[in-house]
């Protein structure tokens, strides 16, 4: 095949320096070099434009994209969960299907090409085997009583077994969250995930009505008289309460999905983040929801403080049940906004590499390097220059003009 090249006024490797009037060379599906012009004319000049990686968002739940606006968040964790239920509950498979391809086409126009989706019964599966990104699928698995724990093992082996992954999509495990998964059903689940060499994602942390369910230390028995919040009642009225398997404290999920690798601590909201020596694993990663953490009100997210430690944190979008598009950008310029002192290049390895890390899918694409994936954006810059160029990328609200995955444009193409 014969290579081509992109030139920009900026390039952001991301695994590098930014390059000013960089040029980007691509032969077939990959990147055989990313540098400076110079002096060389390039097959499609871009421009006052940047060229990015290909953004990844790390957590989402396509099937839900039917409820933008349906179930605003609130403080009440709970009562916004019965509204996602019920919501469920009412959609047909032929509807869920259309959702799913809904959301999936709003991740492909905002430039995601890789996602992690938590997916029901594998629902997504169909629809991202054949997309133009990259994905990771995540069997969801909820199960408190060893009834319902057994039953939700069995389907998600099946759903395995009969699986064969294609070259874009990888298979996942997701034991959903410690309200709903019993301490055996995450230690299982990370077993089975350590032997099919599977990513795992778990929902921790994520409301003060689930620390409040989980009141006793690690390694404590629980005391079942205690008053446990708002979860008790929901799962009674559920029909799934059962405390005889309730994990102890996020601290103990964590430990319980330590053979997993890679494994995914989704929103971590109310996480307390580890001392600089106690840092788990290389293995894993915290996924942070700016928007869906700010629209359900709770206190300034820790993610910084895991930053500072060595932890490893990307982002995600969340469902359109909490948030009011699949944005990764918007998501990556919400952080800027909130916190200017993060910095540029942090912020932008959150959106990129550090999602394709935590996905498992960082040797083939998460950066512009030599060898891997051409998969990039292409962003429109303003005429004014910065000191720090990634503050023409964050404080923008310029969308998205291109988007390249495996060497072919996907969405626009520049120069055409």
């Amino acid at each position: 095949m014969t290579p081509w090249t992109l030139r920009a006024h900026w390039v952001f490797p991301v695994s590098a320096a930014p390059v000013r009037d960089g040029i980007v060379t691509i032969e077939g599906e990959h990147i055989v070099e990313v540098g400076s012009a110079g002096n060389r004319t390039a097959d499609v000049d871009l421009g006052d434009a940047a060229i990015l990686p290909g953004l990844v968002n790390a957590h989402t739940h396509l099937d839900l994209s039917g409820m933008r606006g349906l179930a605003p968040p609130s403080p009440d964790f709970t009562g916004w969960l019965r509204q996602v239920i019920a919501h469920r509950r009412t959609r047909s498979p032929e509807q869920v299907q259309d959702d799913i391809r809904n959301g999936l086409a709003e991740c492909l126009r905002f430039g995601t090409t890789l996602l992690g989706d938590i997916a029901t019964g594998g629902a997504s599966w169909d629809a991202l085997a054949v997309a133009p990104l990259r994905s990771a699928v995540f069997y969801e698995l909820l199960g408190l009583s060893y009834e319902r724990a057994l039953a939700a093992l069995v389907d998600s082996v099946s759903w395995l077994d009969t699986h064969s992954p294609p070259p874009n999509c990888h298979l996942g495990l997701s034991p959903h969250a410690p309200y709903s998964v019993s301490a055996t059903l995450f230690a299982t689940a990370a077993d089975l995930a350590r032997k099919r060499k599977l990513p795992l994602a778990v929902h921790l942390a994520e409301s003060p009505a689930e620390i409040a369910l989980l009141q006793v230390g690690e390694g404590e028995l629980a005391d079942l008289s205690t008053p446990r919040g708002p979860f008790v009642p929901f799962l009674k009225e559920m029909d799934v309460w059962e405390p005889r398997e309730l994990v102890a404290s996020p601290e103990m999920v964590m430990d319980l999905c330590a053979p997993a690798q890679p494994r995914l601590f989704i929103h971590g909201n109310y996480l307390v983040p580890p001392r600089r020596g106690k840092v788990r694993s290389r293995y894993a990663s915290l996924i942070y929801c700016p928007r869906t953490h700010a629209a359900f009100g709770h206190p300034p997210h820790p993610f910084r403080d895991f930053l500072a430690r060595g932890v490893r944190v990307a982002l995600g979008t969340d469902s359109l049940a909490s948030n009011p598009d699949l944005d990764l950008l918007a998501e990556a310029r919400f952080v800027h906004r909130r916190h200017p002192d993060v910095p540029g290049a942090t912020l932008l390895r959150m959106a990129t590499l550090a999602g394709a890390e935590a996905l498992g899918w960082a040797d083939e694409t998460g950066s512009l390097e030599p060898g891997k994936s051409a998969d990039l954006v292409v962003l429109p810059l303003s005429k004014k220059d910065e000191d720090d160029p990634h503050k023409l990328i964050f404080d923008s609200d310029l969308p998205l003009r291109a988007v390249l995955y495996r060497g072919q444009w996907t969405q626009g193409e520049p120069g055409a």
